[in-house]
C-alpha cells in the first residue's frame, strides 16, 4: 500500500496538468461549435447568450489548456457553466442524470478546483512564476 501512495504522489503534478488540458481542451470544442459550427453544427438557434457562451467556452478553454491567467479565466468559465446548468438544465429537474445536466456539472466543478489550485507544471503561469522568482500558482 506504501507503493501505490508513493507512485500516486510521484504522478499528482503531471496528472493535474493533463486533467488542465484535457479540460481546456475539451472546454474549446464547445465554444467553436457555437461560433463555427465546428467540428459539428450547433443544434440550437444561436442567440446573444449563447455567443457571449461560445466566446468565453472557446477562449476560456484556450486559455486553461495552455495555463494562461488560468485562475481567472477558470472561474469565469467555473461561472458560465454554473448558470448553464441552472438556465438550461435545473428548472427542468433536481437530478442531473434527468435533466441532462451532468456535463454542465463537471465542467463546472472541474474549472472551479483549477481556479482553487491554479494552473500547475506545464502551464504559460509556471513558467513566467519561474522566470520571475515567484512560487508557482
Amino acid at each position: 500500500m506504501t507503493y501505490f501512495i508513493k507512485l500516486m504522489d510521484s504522478v499528482a503534478n503531471p496528472s493535474y496538468a493533463l486533467f488542465r488540458m484535457v479540460l481546456g481542451f475539451l472546454f474549446l470544442w464547445h465554444g467553436t461549435q457555437k461560433l463555427f459550427n465546428i467540428p459539428v453544427d450547433f443544434p440550437y438557434e444561436v442567440n446573444a447568450l449563447s455567443q457571449a457562451a461560445g466566446i468565453i467556452e472557446l477562449v476560456g478553454g484556450v486559455l486553461v489548456l495552455f495555463g494562461c491567467i488560468t485562475r481567472p479565466a477558470a472561474f469565469i468559465c467555473s461561472g458560465t457553466m454554473a448558470i448553464a446548468y441552472w438556465m438550461v438544465h435545473g428548472l427542468n429537474s433536481f437530478f442531473p442524470m434527468i435533466n441532462g445536466g451532468e456535463l454542465a456539472a463537471l465542467y463546472c466543478f472541474g474549472f472551479l478546483l483549477i481556479a482553487a489550485n491554479g494552473a500547475g507544471i506545464w502551464s504559460v503561469d509556471n513558467f513566467f512564476s519561474k522566470k520571475n522568482g515567484e512560487e508557482n500558482s
